[in-house]
């Protein structure tokens, strides 16, 4: 027994003496590598004159990769053929450009990598390397500098290309949407942006945010700032260029039937004047209706009786604009009469409102009944608007009440004769308290302007047209973070209007208020905005 404790004794000590010497000795990895990649050598080296290369060869000392390349790189001025970079998708311990353009001469290129070259391991970025050759004998080195604003918005989109033209012999205003600028570069973080290694001259400064990046301007889907005089390099100024979408010039695109006595006409630009006019020969007692489709470009036409006929010729009008259009006329079912309610959640000032699939050719108010909580019924008013098709319902609402507004059959006609079976629809008001009240009240202001509150999106929750220097109230406001804007209606016609970058029109002028609107249930809020001259 005395030999066994003996041996287990001895183990425990062995084992501590290996326990604490593995303890003394464990290896660590030794600290985290946290530096960028080194560039060895360049061939040609960076900053070459009279280059006449067609290869670049970038060396660091470490793995490397490139990630986001299409995203990040820059090239200025632009080569088309675009340059052969690799390696891409695999570690490698140079970058090759294989160049496939002819270049310019006496020109100055940039390449700019911005944030897409990374070692391999820990991912450290090399950030903003620029490699840059003439290939003449000196190096441009002037620059222009400036920051983007959004017209509109109050955010600035992120990763605009500013772009400069050189305004030469061949220069026209048009170059913009046929051919790539001569320099380019992307704004930062804080949408300014620099364009470097110009060379002296005059150029035209432009910003597009385009949605197939390509360097030319495409009005339908592209934003666009410009700066409206040319501007002479070297230069110290500062430019501020505003972005904004241009306002499409109509079209017509075509029209087609989509059930057994319905037409819908598509449109570009602004389309919901344009006349829409039957040429075919239609028996006696033929009668249409022109609806707008929510949310579309597109107005539909109703007609009655159905016609057997193959085909319907139509002249559309707009303004000075005449289209000619064939529609085939084929056996398609006829429409449902299906009425909807355009939300339920009301505000003491809020008329209640309905929507049908057909156009409404008359109504019967005494037919229809509104009746509260406490049973006690009302007679509403209500006005039919025929171009958006929906029926406006105004009745006595008092806070945190529930209505049942009820449509007894024949209530509605509909515009081929069917009528409403019986309707229920319900509605609600909530407390007075739940809401906050704002007054606006504006210094330096050159009327008329348009005031407005937009949420977080940029979406507008209140507006007011206001003509001359008095408080502007917005009643029964939702509780919440909101954007304080002015829009300077400088040719009065009580919307905001954008730019023509063509017709060298700037947008109207749009200014917020510094600090954001709290609004708060059941407080009032005033808000002194002082505009700048």
């Amino acid at each position: 027994m005395v030999k066994k404790f003996a041996n287990l004794g001895f183990l425990v000590v062995v084992s501590l003496i290996f326990s604490h010497c593995a303890n003394r000795g464990t290896a660590s990895g030794g600290p985290k590598d946290e530096l960028p990649p080194v560039i060895i050598k360049s061939i040609p080296e960076n900053f070459s004159l009279n280059f006449d290369s067609n290869e670049i060869i970038i060396y660091f000392d470490e793995y490397i990769k490139m990630k986001d390349l299409q995203k990040q790189l820059i090239i200025s001025p632009l080569m088309d053929p675009e340059p052969d970079i690799t390696p891409v998708g695999s570690a490698s311990k140079y970058i090759k450009i294989k160049i496939l353009d002819t270049l310019q001469v006496n020109t100055t290129y940039a390449f700019n990598f911005g944030e897409s070259i990374a070692d391999n391991n820990e991912g450290n970025l090399f950030p903003y390397y620029k490699y840059v050759f003439s290939t003449g004998d000196y190096i441009d080195s002037l620059s222009v500098s400036g920051i983007v604003t959004d017209a509109l918005n109050k955010e600035t989109d992120e990763r605009i290309a500013v772009l400069l033209y050189e305004v030469d012999s061949t220069f026209t205003d048009s170059i913009l949407y046929k051919k790539k600028p001569k320099y380019i570069s992307n704004t930062d973080s804080v949408s300014s942006f620099n364009l470097e290694n110009i060379k002296a001259g005059t150029y035209l400064l432009a910003a597009l945010k385009e949605e197939n990046p390509n360097y030319t301007f495409q009005p339908k889907t592209d934003k666009i700032g410009y700066r409206k005089q040319y501007i002479t390099v070297p230069s110290d100024t500062a430019y501020v260029l505003k972005m904004f979408k241009e306002s499409i010039d109509y079209k017509f695109r075509r029209a087609k039937q989509v059930s057994s006595s319905k037409l819908v006409f598509g449109y570009e630009g602004d389309g919901e004047s344009m006349e829409i006019r039957l040429l075919s020969d239609v028996p006696e007692g033929y009668t249409s209706i022109v609806t707008k489709e929510t949310d579309k470009d597109t107005l539909n036409y109703w007609f009655r009786p159905k016609l057997e006929v193959d085909s319907l010729i139509f002249e559309i009008t707009h303004k000075q604009t005449i289209d000619t259009t064939v529609v085939k006329i084929k056996d398609y079912k006829s429409d449902s009469l299906v009425f909807k309610s355009i939300g339920s959640m009301l505000k003491l000032k809020e008329s209640y409102r309905l929507s049908s699939t057909i156009p409404l050719d008359s109504m019967d108010a005494t037919k229809v009944r509104v009746m509260d909580k406490d049973s006690v019924f009302q007679q509403p008013t209500m006005v039919l608007d025929s171009f958006s098709n929906t029926v406006d319902f105004s009745f006595n609402k008092t806070e945190k009440n529930s209505y049942t507004i009820e449509m007894l059959p024949g209530a509605f006609t509909d515009f081929y004769g069917a009528k409403n079976d019986t309707l229920i629809f319900n509605a609600t008001t909530k407390a007075r308290s739940s809401y906050g009240d704002v007054r606006i009240e504006i210094r330096n202001g050159v009327y008329p302007l348009i005031v407005q509150l937009t949420d977080s999106k940029g979406m507008v929750v209140e507006t007011s047209l206001v003509q001359e220097a008095i408080p502007v109230d917005f009643n029964e406001v939702t509780p919440g973070i909101y954007f304080l804007r002015v829009i300077f209606d400088t040719n009065q016609n009580g919307v905001y209007d954008s730019g023509d970058y063509l017709k060298k029109i700037q947008p109207e002028r749009v200014s917020y208020a510094s600090e954001p609107v709290e609004v708060r249930a059941g407080w009032d809020t005033i808000e002194e905005f002082i505009l700048e001259d």
